[in-house]
């Protein structure tokens, strides 16, 4: 490539670079290298986890030193844990539904209350006044106290599980807003109890995470806890399948579906898996179950406040008599098209908003708060104001319930009726969503909500459902997505009733499932989850059906949600499919220098410089003479155990083998990876002046077998072993052997499209 070419390159890569910077989201980005990434609101750096497990003399010492007890102790551990962790979980999500619950209601009875005194006014004060209250609570909360708590948590799950290591993730102060601490509510419970568009699943799965993950963390040397047994869990490896577990426990705990949780962590949470996680996630879920069970029994007999008496079935439609025919057929294919367009159009506005956000959000605590004030008004402006414009339906007279009922929940909202009569609107918005979404779904009630009220609830449903998420509360998608597709649903079942044998509320689940596939992309999971939820295998049929036709749909315009707000937020996500352009490049392609690789005996002073002079995690071992025939690869050593290794002053004079001396002075519990943010530092050490001209043989540390390609491997095969195993760094070797004998490393930052593109620019137009 000549100069001019090379220019010519530049400037268009500058144009990239300048037209990414520009987007809102990534504003404060000093590169596009995948090296920095968004974390609640705050950038913050990123590396990656390692899954390997290394082979050295350090870790084969310890594992023939391990007794048949401590091997048990290890498997015994693991399943202590799970319990631990369904018990937490459990407990958490009980709590956060009595609370929302209690909160909520007196919220709606005092609103009632005064609507049936004729106090318009008051009562709308009175619900706005109270939805303001707790919708600031909660933005306070992740403005100030754990931005990282803000949104979802499912992305950032997601990310931490193929690998993406970002601070504050799954950190304790995240883990704080999202549960309760001696009778103080948090952050969750606040915004969903404020009457937001929003769901307690996304903030479940990150505090089932987080919990996972305050276990997973082998212990604390600042606070002496540090009993041998746990020090087997300082590791990636096993925190990343405690988490696992945890996300399932999350989906578990919110809609008491603890197959629904095993699918949801196997098909969207975790980049992988295998049996005996498959054992422990199952475990994990049926212990919340249990805990869920045994408090629902104990609220049935009215000491849980206003928390319904209810079930772990949370929408049962058993009831109705699933009948279908060909026009149900039709129908249920076209709910199934129109909820792929939906959902994708979901996911696209969802981006736009998100990226404006974005902008208002780094302006400070107090515009984020100041955000979630508005959205609170215009929320409780739609809730109030638009069942005025409802008209009164008369009370049926076959109502299995008081019509029109006052208190909490119910179908016959009486608003501002005449007595006998009901207002349908009212009773969708003056309510929590889950009573709303129970109510969508009731069965035999053909023509309790009009058609145009039905429309008016789905457009404002779906309009706040989109606006609402990416403020600064605890946030998540599923239930404002079954609340519209079940509204839409209803809806389409209304217009098909004088040919269709399916009960209108059969069409709301069918409805809720279809808008689910759109957006979230995901298939046995939800199918399973919403069968968990309404208790009806007859559905099954029709269920699947509709996901598999929405998910196709959807997938023709754009990604699933989750992964669109992964790319927003920068986290370098590995996908499962490697992109086209990938298979018309090589592993030597992507390789960017320089390398910089150590003896098998290295000068201290050298390693020093190294570490000083350059961010890399990953450092190529090479033996030369006289320690072997040839130059070789000898392994692979982290900059984490360097830093283990220098602080261990392990250092001998001459340049010699030194094994037996670092074992004598090193044990493999000082090589385990530190809480989040806790680890050594280069800073930390204490080398003299005339240590640097020392020595340190770095055989006993480095991973002896680290996972190699050929340089001449396409990229995209490459990218799929890195993804599949796990890995942090994976070297390239050269195909000839007169050559040094690596050619370099990459890493998860070698196979991001904005590294690629920017090396070759012109690639994408070329396929």
């Amino acid at each position: 490539m000549d100069f001019e070419e090379r220019l010519e390159i530049d400037d268009f890569e500058s144009e990239v670079m300048e037209r990414i910077y520009s987007k809102p989201l990534l504003i404060k980005r000093v590169n596009t290298t995948s090296q920095i990434a968004i974390v609640g609101a705050n950038v913050c750096p990123v590396e990656s986890l390692d899954y390997e497990v290394p082979e050295n003399e350090l870790v084969n010492e310890d594992w023939r030193s391990r007794r048949t007890v401590q091997i048990f102790q290890y498997i015994l551990l693991k399943w202590a844990f799970a319990l631990i962790i369904g018990l937490s979980t459990g407990l958490v999500g009980i709590f956060n539904n009595i609370a929302v619950e209690n909160i909520a209601g007196f919220k709606l009875l005092l609103t009632t209350e005064l609507m049936l005194k004729q106090k318009y006014y008051k009562a709308f004060a009175a619900y706005a006044g109270c939805n303001l209250g707790l919708a600031t609570s909660a933005a306070a909360l992740c403005a100030f106290i754990a931005p990282a708590a803000a949104g979802s948590g499912i992305p950032e799950v997601k990310a931490y599980l193929n690998g993406v290591d970002a601070y504050s993730i799954l950190a304790p102060s995240t883990l704080f807003v999202k549960v309760n601490v001696i009778g103080i509510i948090f952050g969750s419970i606040f915004g969903v109890a404020a009457g937001f568009v929003v769901g307690k699943e996304g903030p479940m799965v990150h505090t089932g995470s987080c919990i996972a993950s305050l276990i997973g963390q082998g212990g604390s040397r600042k606070y002496h806890l540090t009993w041998r047994w746990l020090r087997y869990f300082k590791n990636d490896r096993d925190r990343r399948d405690l988490i696992t577990c945890g996300a399932a426990a999350g989906v578990a705990a919110a809609f008491r579906a603890p197959v629904g949780g095993v699918l949801f962590a196997l098909e969207e949470a975790a980049s992988w898996w295998r049996s005996a996680l498959l054992w422990r996630t199952f475990f994990t879920t049926a212990v919340v179950a249990i805990v869920l069970r045994g408090f629902i029994q104990l609220c049935s007999t009215g000491t849980c406040g206003l928390f319904g008496q209810g079930g772990l079935i949370m929408y049962d439609i058993s009831a109705a008599n699933v009948v279908y025919s060909t026009p149900d057929i039709l129908a249920v294919i076209l709910l199934g098209v129109i909820g792929g367009i939906l959902g994708s159009l979901y996911n696209y506005l969802v981006d736009k908003v998100l990226r404006t956000y974005s902008i208002i959000n780094e302006r400070g605590a107090a515009v984020k708060i100041l955000l979630v004030i508005m959205i609170s008004l215009l929320t409780s402006i739609c809730s109030y104001g638009l069942p005025w414009l409802a008209t009164c339906i008369p009370c049926p007279a076959d109502a299995s319930t008081s019509c029109p009922n006052t208190d909490v929940s119910g179908n016959y909202k009486s608003f501002q009726c005449p007595p006998g009569h009901y207002n349908d609107l009212a009773s969708l918005f003056l309510n929590t969503n889950d009573d709303a979404i129970r109510n969508l779904l009731s069965t035999n009630t053909v023509k309790e909500f009009h058609i145009s009220s039905l429309f008016i609830f789905f457009v404002a449903v779906y309009c706040l459902g989109i606006i609402t998420y990416g403020i600064a509360i605890p946030s998540g998608l599923f239930i404002p997505v079954i609340l519209a597709g079940s509204c839409y649903g209803r809806l389409v079942g209304r217009l098909f009733e004088p040919i269709s044998k399916l009960d209108v509320g059969l069409f709301s689940l069918l409805g809720a499932a279809s808008f689910l596939g759109g957006t979230m992309r995901m298939t046995v999971s939800l199918c399973v989850i919403l069968l968990e939820l309404t208790n009806d295998l007859l559905m099954l049929p029709l269920v699947m059906l509709v996901l598999l036709i929405s998910k196709t749909m959807g997938d023709m315009f754009n990604k699933g949600v989750y992964d669109q707000i992964v790319k927003l937020k920068g986290l370098p996500y590995m996908e499962a499919h490697p992109e086209p352009y990938m298979k018309h490049l090589i592993a030597r392609d992507v390789v960017t220098g320089p390398l910089i690789t150590f003896s098998g005996v290295e000068k201290v002073g050298n390693i020093l410089h190294s570490l000083k002079n350059t961010g890399h995690n990953g450092f190529p071992v090479i033996d030369e003479p006289p320690f072997s025939d040839a130059p070789e690869l000898c392994g692979l050593v982290l900059r984490s155990k360097l830093l283990v290794l220098l602080k261990g002053k392990a250092f001998s004079k001459d340049r010699v083998l030194a094994g037996n001396k670092v074992l004598r002075k090193i044990s493999e519990l000082d090589f385990a990876k530190a809480g989040s943010g806790k680890g050594l530092k280069l800073e930390d050490l204490d080398i003299q002046e005339e240590e640097w001209d020392m020595y340190v043989d770095l055989h006993p540390i480095a991973n002896t077998s680290p996972y190699t390609v050929v340089e001449t491997m396409s990229l995209a095969k490459a990218a799929v072993l890195f993804r599949e195993l796990g890995l942090r760094h994976m070297c390239v070797v050269p195909k000839s052997q007169e050559r040094p004998p690596i050619v370099g490393i990459l890493t998860r930052h070698d196979f991001q499209p904005e590294h690629i593109l920017g090396l070759y620019p012109h690639i994408r137009f070329q396929q």
